[in-house]
């Protein structure tokens, strides 16, 4: 199952007791959905589950005559189509002028009616997102969409949305195949989005992922951080040893003074070391800077060898 898919199996579990609730998330559904006019009722989704939450609404609200589909795709893999209808044609516009609609409308928006509370407003875009609504996966994107048909629908859930004072909503929208998406970036408003219209638990999930994203590219950072200094400190060693065993083949180390005889005897045997651990082993304990300045005398103690 899709995170999508999650969403929508909890928001149908969701119990509301509060009928003008129930209507106003039908009414989102309805609205948003595949076909709403005065003569005919579709309402067309991949999710099951919304299928028998929008059949539930209609028999518990109207008790109409409902007509179910299913489709099977012949793509192996496919979804399945559900298809819930009302075939008559007078219930149809019972149903479409208890909304507030008339047959003379000249464009599709929502009656402010319907949603005329905050609390019928959670439920109405409840029943948007069952109708037309999807979510990214959050361990690959953070990004929550509203897959809107005409566009003063798009401008009235903007609106909507942009009203809700317990959340900072921004939502934007854009044009894709014909249809306007009204759609969210960012965690926060996801988590926002999903605890608002009752999905509280796939809204953990969204924050559960942001974590697991922030430990991770902490790991990385410290791992990546650790092998720029692995490298630097081995391309640095590559350099001493050189110039180590250049002194050797030379004069040889007895030429050396005995600090830095010490050090480069140490450092023939310890390649990988660093100068601060280095400096940490000589008989007299010295600073990474002391070792450095050590180390910088006997590069230039091998370069005049060559003089």
């Amino acid at each position: 199952m899709s995170f999508s898919s999650d969403i929508k199996q909890e928001l149908c579990r969701v119990e509301n007791f509060n009928r003008e609730s129930l209507r106003a998330e039908l009414y989102g559904m309805l609205l948003f959905g595949r076909t709403f006019r005065e003569d005919k009722i579709v309402f067309k989704t991949e999710s099951a589950d919304a299928g028998r939450r929008v059949t539930l609404l209609l028999e518990n609200l109207y008790m109409p005559i409902i007509e179910k589909q299913i489709t099977l795709s012949h793509k192996s893999g496919a979804p399945k189509q559900y298809r819930i209808s009302v075939p008559d044609s007078d219930e149809c516009r019972r149903i479409y002028r208890d909304f507030g609609h008339s047959a003379d409308e000249v464009t599709r928006r929502v009656n402010r009616a319907n949603v005329f509370s905050e609390e019928l407003s959670a439920s109405f875009v409840r029943g948007v997102f069952l109708s037309c609504g999807s979510v990214s996966d959050p361990n690959k994107s953070y990004h929550a969409e509203f897959c809107v048909p005409h566009k003063n629908l798009a401008a009235d859930l903007c609106k909507i949305l942009s009203e809700v004072t317990e959340c900072d909503f921004m939502p934007k929208t854009v044009v894709r195949s014909g249809s306007y998406i009204v759609y969210f970036k960012g965690s926060e408003q996801i988590c926002d989005l999903l605890t608002y219209i009752g999905a509280p638990r796939q809204a953990m999930e969204v924050m559960a992922a942001k974590a697991y994203k922030q430990v991770r590219n902490n790991i990385n950072r410290s791992v990546n951080s650790e092998m720029a200094n692995i490298g630097k400190i081995a391309g640095a060693s590559a350099k001493q040893l050189e110039a180590i065993e250049k002194i050797r083949r030379g004069r040889g180390l007895d030429s050396l003074p005995e600090d830095l005889r010490e050090i480069a005897v140490l450092r023939m045997e310890n390649p990988e070391m660093s100068l601060r651990d280095l400096g940490a082993h000589l008989s007299v304990p010295i600073s990474r800077s002391g070792a450095n300045h050590r180390m910088q005398r006997l590069m230039e103690y091998a370069d005049a060898q060559e003089e």
